[in-house]
């Protein structure tokens, strides 16, 4: 006898363990558009830096940073600004990238992975040291995730796709969650 989606679902959430981080411990959001990759995400938050959402966002902008690694002054701060950015991971703490996120007025951050093959595993985001600590939401996201992102935006041409996030996965109990086809969570 097969299992409801909504017993799948509770099953799976308090089953899968990701690279030392609970799949409890993730936070999602759903990409509305493009719709090719119109898929649920899951990314993990920094361990000792950052902010909580204190608001869900239905429809916001998700804008990839200029220079793409964040690492100095962001050119694009007007799209920036009131919206969550996507950093690739390279060449800086990423402290460093979350402050000049927050710096540039974004909502949240969304730290992509440099290694584009990685669909599994997350790393713990920490502090550098600095004294400075940005309190903005900032997210450990998967490489191969990230990469899709950039690539289909590119490829369309969009200055930024269209996000909702954080996404309450427990209240999709009832619908099909539609994860990336190459992610396995």
């Amino acid at each position: 006898m097969g299992r409801s989606p909504r017993t799948a679902v509770v099953v799976y959430l308090w089953s899968v363990f990701m690279s030392g981080v609970e799949v409890n411990k993730l936070l999602y959001f759903r990409v509305i558009s493009p719709e090719d990759i119109g898929y649920l995400f899951s990314a993990a938050p920094a361990k000792d830096f950052g902010g909580d959402f204190t608001s869900s966002y239905d429809q916001i902008f998700l804008v990839p940073a200029d220079p793409a690694e964040g690492c100095s002054e962001l050119n694009n701060r007007e799209t920036i600004q009131g919206q969550v950015t996507l950093v690739e991971r390279g060449s800086c703490s990423f402290v460093q990238k979350a402050r000049h996120v927050e710096e540039a007025g974004g909502k949240a951050v969304l730290i992509a992975d440099n290694a584009e093959d990685n669909d599994s595993q997350y790393l713990d985001m920490v502090t550098d040291g600095s004294t400075a600590k940005p309190t903005i939401p900032t997210l450990f996201l998967l490489g191969r995730d990230g990469m899709m992102i950039k690539r289909s935006l590119q490829r369309q041409a969009l200055p930024w796709a269209v996000i909702s996030i954080p996404v309450n996965v427990s209240a999709l109990a009832s619908f099909p969650l539609k994860q990336p086809p190459w992610t396995l969570w």
